[in-house]
C-alpha cells in the first residue's frame, strides 16, 4: 500500500521518539499509535533503560495505546515505526488485531514484516496487517548508521 502525507508526519512523530533514545544508549527505534490522525501513544527503545529485553518501541507503544483506550484490542489502529518489526513486535501486532503498520527502514537481519519473514500477512494467522514500508526511509535508517557508527 501506498504512504500518505498523515504517514509522513506520524512518521516524524516516531523519528523523535527514536533520537530520544540516544541519550540513555538504546537503538534509536520509535513508534506510534494512531486511530486516524489521533495519536494514542508514543514510545521510544527502553532496553538498555529499563533492563528489559522486551522493552522493544512497538511492544512499548501498544502497551500505552491499550491503556489509553482501555482495551488490548487495537482494531481501528496503525502503527508507525521507524524499523521494520522483529518477530516478537510483529506478533504483538496481530495479537493486537493492529489494522496497519507503516515503518520506515528495512531490517534485513530481524525483519519479519516482509524481509526474514513476514508474519504480519501470514495466511495461518487468523489476523493480517496491511502494511506500507519505506515511509522517511532515508531518515529513518541513517539515524541508525549513525548510532552504530558512533559505537564502534
Amino acid at each position: 500500500m501506498a504512504a500518505s502525507v498523515d504517514d509522513a508526519s506520524l512518521m516524524r512523530l516516531a523519528l523523535e521518539e527514536a533520537r530520544g533514545c540516544v541519550r540513555h544508549g538504546d537503538v534509536p527505534v520509535g513508534a506510534v499509535v494512531a486511530r486516524g490522525d489521533e495519536v494514542l501513544a508514543s514510545a521510544g527503545n527502553a532496553r538498555e533503560l529499563l533492563g528489559d529485553p522486551t522493552a522493544h518501541a512497538e511492544i512499548l507503544a501498544l502497551r500505552a495505546a491499550s491503556e489509553a483506550i482501555g482495551t488490548w484490542r487495537l482494531d481501528g489502529c496503525s502503527l508507525y515505526v521507524t524499523l521494520e518489526p522483529c518477530a516478537m513486535c510483529a506478533g504483538a501486532l496481530v495479537l493486537a488485531r493492529v489494522d496497519r503498520l507503516v515503518f520506515g527502514a528495512r531490517d534485513a537481519k530481524a525483519g519479519f514484516a516482509g524481509s526474514l519473514g513476514d508474519l504480519v500477512r501470514d495466511p495461518r494467522l487468523n489476523h493480517r496487517v496491511e502494511v506500507a514500508s519505506g515511509v522517511l526511509e532515508d531518515e529513518c535508517a541513517e539515524l541508525l548508521r549513525a548510532f552504530f557508527r558512533d559505537r564502534r
